[in-house]
């Protein structure tokens, strides 16, 4: 073959062109990237769509809680602060203790008023109140208290009905002494015993009588 028919044949055949990017722009493959990858970041996509719809659901409802926790704690406070101011004004704010003074009514006789100018202590004749109440509360009757002679510390009580009298101490309490002349009584009382000298209930726990 002839240099001239070579350099024809070389001449017919044409250049490669290479492909220009523009041209390739409506290519539905894309270069270095496959389907799956596509559809991996939508479901990522979708995932953190989503992961966001939660936090927000989240955050809502701890808003809406919180609120509804101030809400009942701002109620209970105005209840409480609304209670103590209209609290009633005769409702005492501290418990008083009464104090009951017992002045006796019946004759109280001092036989050794010559030594004490005839004046009996506030004690002696509270205790003789004391007493006389106390009788009273069970259904005697006193007719009058007697100071002996020679004695601080004793009192007789002379009784409606009874020809006796009851000797008591101001050292023992007033009710606890009633309560022992009463059974004493009643023991007599039980024995067919009407007519005795005194009754003695100045010691605990012991009863006297002749």
């Amino acid at each position: 073959m002839s240099k001239k028919t070579e350099q024809t044949k070389t001449e017919e055949k044409p250049a490669p062109v290479l492909a220009r990017r523009r041209e390739h722009r409506n290519s539905t493959i894309k270069s270095g990237r496959t389907i799956g990858e596509a559809r991996e970041r939508l479901e990522t996509a979708n995932e953190r769509a989503l992961a966001r719809k939660k936090d927000k659901k989240k955050k809502a409802l701890r808003i809406t809680f919180t609120t509804i926790g101030f809400i009942v704690l701002a109620a209970v406070l105005i209840t409480l602060c609304f209670n103590f101011l209209n609290r009633e004004e005769t409702e005492p704010i501290h418990e008083t203790t009464e104090i009951t003074i017992y002045n006796p009514t019946i004759e109280i006789i001092d036989e050794d008023a010559s030594a004490t100018g005839g004046k009996i202590t506030s004690r002696m004749r509270e205790y003789i109140g004391m007493v006389e109440a106390d009788f009273k509360d069970l259904n005697y009757t006193l007719t009058k208290a007697v100071l002996p002679t020679g004695s601080i510390r004793e009192v007789d009580f002379y009784l409606d009905g009874y020809s006796g009298f009851i000797k008591m101490t101001i050292d023992r309490d007033s009710g606890v002494s009633v309560e022992d002349a009463d059974r004493m009584l009643r023991y007599l009382a039980g024995q067919g015993i009407s007519d005795f000298s005194y009754i003695d209930v100045r010691i605990d726990n012991k009863a006297y009588w002749k």
